[in-house]
């Protein structure tokens, strides 16, 4: 058998949400010792970077409740059931910034919590903007728009001013490309 592995002995479901589900699972550990694991499932989402043709990038303020501070960062939103991930990222962009993109790009994808959610971000570089009929946020999303050269969000994520990894990574992964 592989080194470095842990088999699920069984799993039970503590809490059902609206975006995560908790589940305690008994496991095998590969020295045949067991263990119990904490484990969030969460659907997954979409972070998108939009960039416009004069190189500016738009971002979105809004409350993160569990840090109690407004937080910049990229559109982004969680997966509906059976939604692909570049189908989740045109419905985010379309509903925080009121933006379409001719050019959708996949950068990559992020594991944001590894020791115990099984959340993955997928992140593309949104091209070819057009804006038109303004956002369509969710009842419960408030969020304000920001406007800014790339170069000077860039700049932010390198002084550790926007401490959002998705925005971090997708920031960096397109300065990535342009270098």
């Amino acid at each position: 058998m592989e080194h470095l592995y842990e088999k699920t002995l069984s799993s039970e479901q503590l809490y059902d949400g609206k975006v995560v589900k908790l589940y305690k699972d008994d496991v095998l550990l590969e020295n045949g010792e067991r263990a119990i694991r904490e484990v969030v499932r969460h659907p997954g989402g979409v972070c998108v970077l939009p960039l416009d043709d004069d190189g500016n990038v738009y971002m979105v303020k809004q409350f993160r409740y569990p840090f109690g501070e407004v937080l910049l960062e990229l559109p982004a939103g969680k997966r509906e059931a059976g939604e692909e991930p570049i189908e989740c990222g045109t419905r985010e962009l379309s509903e925080e910034i009121g933006a379409k993109a001719g050019k959708m790009t996949l950068l990559g994808k992020l594991y944001p919590t590894v020791a115990y959610d099984t959340e993955v971000i997928w992140v593309y570089l949104a091209e070819e903007l057009t804006f038109s009929g303004g956002q369509h946020l969710d009842p419960e999303e408030f969020v304000d728009v920001v406007k800014m050269p790339f170069e000077d969000a860039l700049a932010m994520v390198l002084r550790d001013e926007i401490p959002d990894a998705k925005t971090q990574l997708g920031i960096l992964r397109a300065a990535a490309r342009k270098a």
